[in-house]
């Protein structure tokens, strides 16, 4: 082994004995510590039901409000599947005229409805036909219906009038009293509020704690006095 080759050896030799120093210096310098908790710590958003959350608007409330030519703009979503003309023929889905009112997968012309909507039952009212309009696969899971829903209330609601219209034609459900839980009655109890006829002719509560008179007694007292002057 010549000279030069010597050199180049002493060189690699130098060069690796100062980056190993280096290293040892800059670990004891810059020596890091495991951290008692790796990354952030995440605060879990509240969960607007545990604390109440914002109350969905009552259907009836809205459909007090609710605009069927904006249904019917509204429903052009549903007319790739559905006619809702009188006399229409089923489609992808069936024919909606005078739905609402009508058993639930029921007629139709014989649509082949799913089994997971046929085992719902009761009638298409409002409330039945807002929750089918919001997610069918929530209302009814494994029907056949691909539609996503209608999230929005109000859209919801003009959707709802515009199919009233056709052929339905029913009475609007009252809007439920304002801070009432939907679907409260507006006198819990059925019981009517007593009136002037059911006083007796006088509405006026008595004072508390005055003394109960009996006309009557107070005649016969009136008597017996005389009697003894």
């Amino acid at each position: 082994m010549d000279n030069r080759t010597n050199t180049i050896a002493g060189w690699v030799l130098a060069a690796c004995g100062a980056a190993l120093g280096l290293s040892i210096v800059g670990g004891l310098a810059f020596h890091a510590e495991k951290p008692e908790k790796f990354g952030f710590p995440i605060e879990a958003a509240a969960d607007d039901a545990a604390g109440g959350g914002a109350a969905e608007v009552p259907i009836a409330t809205l459909l007090a409000t609710a605009d069927p030519a904006k249904g019917a703009e509204v429903f052009k979503k549903c007319a790739a599947c559905h006619t809702i003309t009188q006399g229409g023929p089923n489609g992808i889905g069936p024919n909606l005229y005078a739905t609402l009112g009508e058993g639930v997968a029921e007629g139709k012309g014989g649509f082949a409805f799913s089994d997971a909507l046929k085992s719902k039952g009761g009638k298409w009212d409002f409330e039945n036909m807002s929750a089918w309009l919001t997610s069918p696969r929530k209302f009814a899971p494994g029907t056949k219906m691909t539609f996503a829903g209608i999230g929005n209330g109000q859209d919801r609601a003009n959707v709802l009038a515009y199919i009233n219209s056709m052929g339905s034609n029913l009475p609007l459900p009252a809007a439920p009293a304002a801070g009432a839980p939907a679907g409260a009655p507006a006198n819990p109890g059925g019981k009517a509020t007593p009136g002037a006829a059911d006083l007796g002719g006088n509405t006026a509560a008595p004072a508390t704690g005055a003394p109960s008179i009996d006309p009557a007694a107070a005649v016969r007292g009136a008597k017996e006095t005389a009697k003894t002057k």
